[in-house]
């Protein structure tokens, strides 16, 4: 018998979303077998079964937030039956009365009889470790506990369903307190009326969507946030990557994409103005040495940004291959979390999109962020008498005027300008 636990989820993160049970009670698993998708604020995570066995319990339903080290299923010995599973919901998820504190009544999951007097030191043998140390703490007998695991073990949540029950709060002569209805489900997806008869979708957020919507407030509202804007003219990317992507392709077996001159010019320009590769730490600035780029990926669970380290390093290929990997990484839910801890900068791509101009927001505890976008044909005034169509970028800086003043991000930006305008040169230095 073990109990199926939430794992470290690493530095910082100290809870997540069970985010969908993979298993139901009464379901044989080997050990290996993953058993949940666990949703953290960076990744998802799968919970694996340490030992062969059956699932006798499931302590915690999909959507419930969950401690590190906290159980939330039991894996018990025997075969597995179709009559230990409890009733699923409609949908084939998880057991309606599964979840510690919920409102649905204890009879929706087999309920293992209570032991008969004197044989308290017998059921304690068959309780779980956090079952016993909240019993103690709560002075609640395990004899009286009902257990719903089928081989009648009990868990920490049969002591809380217990302890719930017992009437100590009232006064003995007091009469029974009135049942207070469970709160109503949300009406269903696309059939929510509202007052004037027209319909909405309600649609809980991810945990990963609410965490970016707090760091982006978080962001705004913690940074003297500016925005420069300068233009680049790509014909020379265009140009050289036309003639040597062929080339390129051959010899190092992978493509030859805008984001390597990218990075490679905005460490150019990190080099040159060092405040922008910074961080406030209290009073004091943290001045990084390092070059550790953050690129930003649009998953199907939203914005991730995974680091391309020590990116100075790099070569243009190893650069194209490393954001070629974490992008697939990204897109597959696969990334793990010290992929995307960290960074000094991070570069975002709303061309792809289409987004001809935009303000990135600040990645922090980051001062400095980068914004591609759109390239487009546009009238360019070579001199009084010339003009010519040129394939142009707009660029955007957002950057933490605490730190950074308005002349060293507008000469920064112009750096990175200068860089892709000649890459060539940017190509043979990195």
């Amino acid at each position: 018998m073990s109990e199926i636990k939430v794992p470290d989820l690493g530095e910082s993160i100290s809870e997540g979303t069970i985010y969908k049970w993979l298993v139901k009670e009464g379901d044989t698993v080997g050990q290996g077998d993953v058993l949940a998708e666990l949703e953290t604020d960076k990744v998802n995570l799968e919970i694996s079964a340490e030992e062969d066995g059956v699932i006798s319990s499931l302590l915690r339903q999909a959507g419930e937030n969950v401690a590190v080290g906290e159980t939330i299923g039991i894996i018990g010995s025997g075969a597995g039956t179709a009559g230990a599973a409890a009733p699923q919901a409609a949908d084939g998820g998880q057991p309606e009365a599964a979840a510690v504190g919920s409102n649905a009544p204890a009879a929706a999951a087999p309920v293992v009889p209570a032991a008969p007097e004197g044989a308290a030191a017998g059921t304690a043998a068959l309780a779980s470790p956090g079952a016993r140390k909240l019993a103690r703490e709560r002075g609640i007998d395990l004899g009286e506990v009902s257990a719903r695991d089928p081989i009648g073990r009990i868990a920490a949540a049969d002591v809380k369903d217990h302890g719930a029950a017992r009437p100590e709060a009232a006064a003995p002569s007091a009469p029974p307190a009135a049942v207070k209805p469970a709160p109503a489900k949300p009406a269903a997806a696309g059939s929510a009326p509202q007052e004037d008869g027209k319909a909405v979708e309600r649609k809980r957020m991810s945990r990963r969507r609410l965490t970016i919507a707090s760091r982006l407030v978080e962001a705004q509202q913690t940074a003297a946030m500016l925005t420069t804007f300068n233009e680049v003219d790509m014909t020379a990317i265009l140009d050289l990557r036309k003639r040597r992507k062929d080339a390129f392709k051959e010899k190092h077996d992978v493509g030859l994409g805008f984001m390597s001159f990218f990075t490679k010019a905005v460490i150019g320009a990190l080099k040159a103005y060092p405040l922008l590769n910074a961080e406030i730490d209290g009073e004091d600035l943290l001045i990084k040495k390092y070059y550790d780029i953050g690129i930003a990926v649009s998953a199907k669970e939203g914005l991730v940004v995974p680091v391309v380290r020590d990116a100075d390093r790099l070569s243009f290929p190893e650069i194209e291959r490393r954001i070629g990997e974490l992008a697939s990484k990204a897109r597959a839910n696969t990334l793990s979390l010290p992929e995307l801890q960290g960074g000094t900068f991070t570069i975002t791509n709303g061309g792809v999109f289409g987004s001809l101009m935009s303000t990135p927001i600040l990645n922090t505890p980051q001062v400095g962020i980068l914004g591609m976008h759109k390239i487009q044909l546009r009238p360019i005034a070579l001199d009084e008498e010339r003009t010519v169509n040129r394939p142009m970028m707009y660029i955007a800086l957002s950057y933490d005027h605490r730190i950074v003043d308005g002349s060293e991000a507008v000469s920064f930006l112009v750096k990175v300008k200068e860089l892709l305008e000649d890459p060539e040169a940017l190509l043979l230095e990195g």
